[in-house]
């Protein structure tokens, strides 16, 4: 893997990486808030940040001056077990951070193209860029919702997108997707990676040491500043 755009972190245990990923979130956080007066935190679904999550809903951050979105979700109602806002709600969004400002990406709506515009409109009133992002990584190399069948994968991937929220259509990705755009997640001022196990380092490896470049590669070769890899067994 390159030097150049990502630097590995390994821990022992996944608690271990959750206290390590919670307190510099929480760090980080805490500068923003209190150089510009208020954060803003895009996280990752899935089932790999619960204790992330967790851990993070304890540190003694400001919370009432913290928005927090969804890096990307499922065009599904809050009530689906499949909901990632669903999972922040029960895993982030209580204990200190209860207080916490969240914006969802899902909106009832017609189509997954009429919410992601109801999003966006939501969305582009805050005070960009981001502060901190936190993605996650599928076994086939997607992160965000930028799945390799994605229909739109080059819209997906582009880095000059002067869009905030884009609807996704992949088979794989099992119903349609909201997502933030590459730009408006390349641009925050830590972008981390958090995945878990020995596939997803194995499948995270072969993307950065491949001639494809799969999503995730995109991702990274398009920030600015080198991404952090937290990863445990």
């Amino acid at each position: 893997m390159s030097v150049k755009t990502c630097e590995w972190l390994e821990f022992s245990t996944r608690k271990a990486l959750a206290t390590a990923l919670a307190d510099t979130v929480a760090q980080r956080l805490t500068a923003a808030i209190e150089s510009r007066g208020g954060a803003l935190l895009a996280v990752s679904g899935g089932t790999t940040p619960a204790l992330f999550f967790e851990t993070l809903s304890t540190r003694a951050i400001a919370w009432s001056k913290v928005t927090v979105m969804l890096v990307d979700e499922r065009f599904v109602p809050s009530s689906s077990p499949r909901s990632n806002a669903a999972l922040v709600s029960e895993k982030l969004l209580r204990n200190k951070a209860a207080v916490a400002r969240f914006l969802p990406l899902y909106h009832p709506a017609q189509n997954v193209a009429a919410a992601a515009s109801r999003a966006e409109a939501e969305l582009l009133g805050l005070d960009w860029p981001l502060d901190v992002v936190v993605l996650g990584m599928g076994t086939d190399g997607h992160t965000a919702s930028f799945f390799p069948d994605a229909s739109t994968l080059d819209l997906l991937l582009d880095p000059a997108s002067s869009q905030v929220v884009l609807p996704v259509d992949a088979v794989s990705a099992g119903e349609p997707r909201l997502t933030l755009s590459m730009p408006r997640l390349i641009s925050a001022g830590f972008l981390a990676l958090h995945i878990e196990g020995q596939e997803k380092r194995a499948v995270f490896e072969a993307a950065m040491e491949g001639n494809a470049v799969t999503p995730i590669r995109a991702v990274i070769e398009a920030s600015p500043q080198p991404v952090k890899v937290f990863w445990a067994a």
